[in-house]
This record gives C-alpha cells, sequence and structure tokens, in this order.
C-alpha cells in the first residue's frame, strides 16, 4: 500500500472509530458529564461527511471548507481543555474556581501570543495562517494539560483510568505528534506525505484510546485528599463573606488589582 492509499485509509478510519466513541458515551450517558468532548467528536464526524465527498470531486471549495472545520475544531479543544480541568478538580470547589479563572486568564495569554506571532510573521497573516497558529497555541496548552496532569495526579490521588485523564491524554499524543512534525517539517527532515501519515496516525491511536477509556471507564466518586484539601481550604479563607459560593470574581480582582499596580509602576 503506497502512502496515498494509506493516508485515505488513515482519513476514513478516523469519523468511524470518533463515531464508535460517539455511540459509548451516549449508551452509558457520559456525554452528560463530557459534553464539550462529545460534541468534538459529532462535529468531527459531521465534518468529514461534508468534506469526504466535496474531496473526492475535487471541488474548490473543499479549501474553506476544510480551513472552517479547523477554525471550529480550535473552538472546542478550549472548550474541552476546560472540562477536563474542571472534572479533574471537581472534589474541591475553590480550587475548581481558581482553575477556571486561571483558564479564562491563559486563553487571553494564548490569544495575545498568537495575534503577536501573526504580526511578527506578516506572509502568514492570512485566515489559514491565523487558524495555524492558534492551532499551535492549542496543541501547546493540551501538552501543558497533560503534563500537568502527570506531575500533580499522585498529589490529586487522578487515577490513570479516569475518563477526562484518557481525553487529555489522548489529545497529548495528538497535539505532541502535530508539533514534532512541525518542527521537523520546518527542518526539512520530513516531507509532505510522512508528515500527514505520522498526524493521521497519532489521530488514530488518540482515538483508539478514547475507545478503550470509554469502554472501560468505571465511575467512581473522587474524595478529596489531604494535600490538595488544605490548599482548597486556604482559598476559601481568603474568600470575602460577600462574595457567594463562587471564588472567580474575588480571583479576576486579584488579577486586576495587580494588574493596575504593573501600570502604575512602568507608566
Amino acid at each position: 500500500m503506497d502512502g496515498p492509499q494509506l493516508e485515505l485509509v488513515f482519513w476514513i478510519s478516523q469519523p468511524v472509530l470518533q463515531a464508535a466513541v460517539a455511540i459509548v458515551l451516549y449508551s452509558r450517558k457520559l456525554h452528560k458529564e463530557f459534553p464539550a468532548f462529545f460534541t468534538f467528536l459529532v462535529v468531527q464526524v459531521v465534518t468529514f461527511c461534508i468534506q469526504f465527498p466535496i474531496y473526492l470531486t475535487q471541488n474548490p471549495y473543499y479549501f474553506y471548507v476544510f480551513w472552517a472545520g479547523a477554525a471550529l475544531n480550535v473552538v472546542l479543544a478550549f472548550r474541552i481543555i476546560h472540562e477536563i480541568s474542571i472534572d479533574v478538580l471537581r472534589p474541591y470547589p475553590a480550587l475548581k474556581d481558581f482553575g477556571t479563572a486561571l483558564f479564562r486568564w491563559a486563553g487571553i495569554v494564548m490569544g495575545l501570543v498568537a495575534v503577536v506571532m501573526i504580526c511578527l510573521e506578516p506572509h502568514k497573516a492570512s485566515p489559514t495562517g491565523s487558524i495555524l497558529i492558534a492551532q499551535r497555541c492549542v496543541d501547546l496548552v493540551q501538552c501543558g494539560l497533560v503534563l500537568f496532569l502527570l506531575a500533580f495526579c499522585k498529589s490529586l490521588k487522578i487515577s490513570w483510568g479516569r475518563f477526562s485523564f484518557g481525553t487529555a491524554l489522548g489529545f497529548g499524543i495528538i497535539s505532541g505528534s502535530e508539533l514534532f512534525t512541525v518542527a521537523m517539517y520546518s527542518g526539512s527532515f520530513l516531507y509532505v506525505m510522512l508528515t500527514n501519515l505520522i498526524c493521521m496516525a497519532a489521530w488514530n491511536v488518540g482515538v483508539l484510546l478514547w475507545l478503550g477509556y470509554a469502554l472501560w471507564y468505571r465511575k467512581e466518586t473522587a474524595l478529596p485528599v489531604l494535600v490538595p484539601q488544605r490548599w482548597d481550604e486556604a482559598l476559601n479563607d481568603l474568600r470575602p463573606a460577600s462574595s457567594g459560593d463562587s471564588l472567580i470574581p474575588m480571583f479576576e480582582h486579584m488579577v486586576d488589582r495587580a494588574l493596575s499596580r504593573a501600570q502604575n509602576i512602568h507608566p
């Protein structure tokens, strides 16, 4: 089997596996716990059903359909990252609020980084170039999320069998392969066909991992453990009496106050 045929096999197998994951999630009612991830899978299958016939007919509109799907994937990826972080910190309300506030500011920072990269590379400042840069930023965040889970899984008692962990691990494999192949292709170490094959193979590995987690995942009640519980209690002690149940306004106020002080120091 030559390169183009293998590439076509990898491409067709992706929506089949993604549909299988979505069916398992729906049948086990996990789509209610992970709605963003379930939406992502459905969108992937629908996008393929639209793109593939256009690709076979060599319609010039395939270019626009492809990049529209890529832009939608970037938006959904950020939502999934947030969903995973919330699920991991679910036993700790204060830490969950802190993670939500931190995620919002991280999204703003990554957006600013993408804008700066677009401005520094004017020859790529096209809609497709902007989407590619945003995708690289998402890849970095997803790899960082996997590293975070690996680093703190012992402290937070995050089980490797947890579905959110498997979801993050699958995205980490996909994002890591994309970052690796982009770097290798930019250095002229890989050609286009091999780059595509590596990325598509990584996608299939990631989806197979999701399917395995969806099939064998057993829901269990996450119990707070001592060290992160102390962090949670410390954050709760910082909450003003009038702030209500959520700590997000307090965190955002702290960030705004820090930024205003920085501006006063450096006029």
